[in-house]
């Protein structure tokens, strides 16, 4: 689980609900601050195994990034341990994560203007790991993608090149540090960089010809969402758009 790390912002969320699969399935929703006729981009943040959308809403990426709608699903109960959580791999729980995202999805293009080249991902934990199964099955929703103390799933593997930021602890003693870096290496090899240089404290760029860099934050903690990791996230996510 994460801790709270900041208050909600002052604009009151809604919790909205939507039949799924004859599940009912909710999420809050922060929208966005905005002139009325303007397009507004979307992301969606995905909690960790056991957590709650109540919870991991005080990430604050709806501070970071007030233009944009930010969307904190809530998982459902999964596994012998029966704590919400997302799938991991494709057709795992029947697709329903998956299918709770598009369905989602429709919806707010119905409620807002949508800013289609800018809908964006993230997540923690095994939330990290629902993130980058979309990249895998949904790439050509997505804009960007941002995974925080995070792995691939067994049989995922992304294959379009898209702009990533993974954050990973190298104490982490939830998701082992090795496990991330095998992730890292992944995202390198599909959107084709190699070299590095510095974007900062423990922060390296790996630029892109194409537009789709990868860009890696490695800190010496452990299981957690570090400190401005949310104004780094909507930062990065700002920079890149969908290129069509």
């Amino acid at each position: 689980m994460v801790a709270a790390l900041a208050s909600a912002a002052d604009a009151s969320p809604t919790i909205m609900t939507w039949n799924v699969g004859g599940t009912q399935r909710k999420a809050i929703v922060y929208a966005p601050s905005f002139a009325p006729n303007a397009k507004a981009p979307i992301i969606f943040a995905f909690h960790g195994f056991g957590d709650t959308n109540e919870n991991f809403q005080g990430v604050a990426l709806q501070e970071a990034w007030p233009e944009a709608i930010v969307v904190y699903p809530q998982g459902l109960n999964r596994g012998g341990a029966a704590l919400p959580g997302w799938q991991t791999e494709k057709g795992g729980d029947e697709d329903r994560d998956l299918l709770f995202v598009d369905t989602v999805l429709a919806s707010l293009r119905g409620k807002y203007k949508i800013d289609e080249a800018r809908i964006y991902a993230t997540g923690f934990s095994n939330g990290a790991v629902f993130t980058y199964l979309l990249w895998a099955e949904r790439p050509n929703v997505f804009a960007a993608f941002a995974a925080v103390a995070g792995r691939l799933g067994t049989s995922v593997l992304p294959v379009v090149p898209k702009p990533f930021l993974q954050v990973g602890g190298k104490k982490d003693g939830n998701i082992r540090f090795a496990l991330q870096e095998q992730a890292m290496d992944t995202a390198r090899r599909v959107d084709g960089v190699s070299s590095g240089e510095s974007c900062g404290r423990n922060c390296m760029l790996y630029p892109s010809a194409s537009g789709t860099p990868v860009m890696t934050v490695i800190h010496e903690g452990g299981h957690e969402w570090p400190d401005g990791t949310s104004q780094r996230i909507a930062k990065f996510f700002q920079k890149y758009p969908s290129a069509h």
